[in-house]
Formats: C-alpha cells, structure tokens, sequence
C-alpha cells in the first residue's frame, strides 16, 4: 500500500475537509462554476489531459475544468497518470504495482496492466522508490475518487523526459484496453506572469495543434520550466494512436490570480484531447 505522501500539505488530510475543498474548486470563479452532477453520462471521447497538480487552493479550480469535463462521460475502465520525478529518486521510468491510499479511500492499481508494462516494455521499470514522496501523481487521485465510483490506475513517474523516450512509452501505452491518460504538470515556475503566458501559450499552441514533436522543441528554445513536459508529449502521443484528433484548452491560470502577486507565478494549464 502506497501511503498519502502530501496529505494535509497540498490538499487536506481529514476526508470531510478534502471533499469540502474539491467542491470549492469546482465552485470557484476559476473554476467551472457548478459541480459534477449525477445525470446520464455520455460516450467517452476524452482519450487524455493535461492537468495541474500544485496545491489545491492554487491550482484546484484549473484542475476541476478537466474533472469536469470527465465526469460528464462514462467511467474508463483504467487510468494512467504520467507525471514527472521532482524527488529524482528512482528509475527513469518507473511504474507502481501498489495501491494507493488517500484520505476519500483506497485506490486499486490495475495490476494487469502494470505488468504488461513493466514486461513488455523495455523502458519501463516496476519501481516503487520514485513513487514514494512524488506528489503529481498523488494530487490527483482526490479529484479521480470524487467524480468516479471505481476505476483503477496504473501510475507512471517519469525522470526521463526526452522526445524518444515519450515515444516508445506511448506505443506501448496505447495497447493497453479502454485506458485515460493523464498528464499531471504544471507549466512556467517563478517568473512575471505576463512572461510566463508568453511562453506558455507558444508551447501550448503545438498541444492545441496535436503535435507533441514542436512542443517539446519549444520546452527547449523557450527554456520553458513546465515540470511534466515529457508526461504531457506521452499523453499527447499515446491519445493520438487512440484516435484523439483535436485539443482544447479549458483554462489557463496562474498562481497569482489567487496570491494577487503576479511579479512571480507558477502557470496552470487544463487542456483535453478528444476523439
């Protein structure tokens, strides 16, 4: 069992406290304003995202755009959730076999599909060291247990982030059956926000464009200081060999639309590929 690392530091520990601060992010006027709702869901065309995964009160209105938007669809029988290694412990590629647990409960591992992975894909190592203290992947399983009854996960941590690597890991996740991908990144860290959406928007239009090739050549030239880079070009890749062929841009905020200072901001983007 893989225990909460973050839990009462980047969203509550108490579960009554946590689901309280998940409906305030959908509530929030930068978030979608309204909360998922219980109606009939629709055929699932959302094939990947890309969502933030800083603290909630930061970043939690942004990731309720995508939240909400899946919870609109029916339930996909697994989820896999890219994010990159900030602890730089462990392999370069390294995926959990363990379920996690958060304050909402326990969430199941597709164990099935950690195996193929971690035996059919050569870059991919089952390694639970990389896991142990990284919070992008953990950020968003409070979000996954609130719009979803069951689901399992195969959580994948990258320290390896370059355009082959990306590759070779989404071919080998597009043959996993009826599967999500979520990308768990934030964009530019501590600069003027104004510079920040400048170089932001000039990555994210080759996101919005489907081309996960020029987007990682702009993390280059911009120097760009987005985390998950390599996770978001996976997913991107992987959506695309799943029949996702456009994207959108729900939301684009930053960390000084909550501070009130914008001389140095980490940037948040909630962005959808669909079929």
């Amino acid at each position: 069992m893989r225990n909460p690392s973050v839990a009462g530091q980047f969203y509550p520990s108490r579960e009554r406290d946590l689901r309280r601060q998940i409906e305030e992010c959908f509530l929030h006027p930068l978030g979608p304003g309204k909360l998922p709702d219980e109606g009939e869901k629709k055929k699932k065309d959302i094939i990947g995202a890309v969502v933030p995964h800083a603290g909630y009160m930061y970043s939690g209105p942004e990731a309720a755009h995508v939240y909400y938007a899946l919870s609109q669809q029916k339930t996909p029988e697994k989820i896999v959730i890219l994010g990159p290694n900030h602890t730089g412990m462990g392999s370069g590629v390294s995926v959990s076999g363990e379920d996690w647990k958060t304050p909402l409960g326990v969430v199941e591992v597709d164990k099935e599909a950690v195996e193929k992975l971690w035996r059919g894909c050569d870059i991919v190592d089952l390694d639970e060291t990389a896991h142990r203290f990284e919070h992008s992947l953990e950020v968003q399983l409070p979000f996954l247990q609130y719009i979803y009854d069951e689901f399992r996960i195969v959580p994948i941590c990258l320290a390896l982030q370059d355009l082959e690597t990306s590759l070779e890991l989404a071919k080998c996740l597009s043959e996993l059956d009826d599967a999500l991908f979520l990308a768990s990144s934030d964009f530019t860290h501590y600069e003027p926000a104004d510079e920040a959406r400048r170089k932001d928007m000039e990555a994210i239009n080759h996101l919005l464009a489907m081309d996960e090739r020029r987007f990682l050549q702009s993390v280059y030239n911009l120097d760009l200081t987005a985390c998950g880079y390599g996770a978001i070009a996976t997913c991107l890749a992987a959506s695309k060999m799943l029949g996702a062929t456009r994207a959108e841009l729900l939301k684009y905020g930053n960390s000084g639309d909550i501070t009130g200072d914008y001389s140095s901001v980490v940037a948040y983007s909630a962005i959808i590929f669909r079929r």
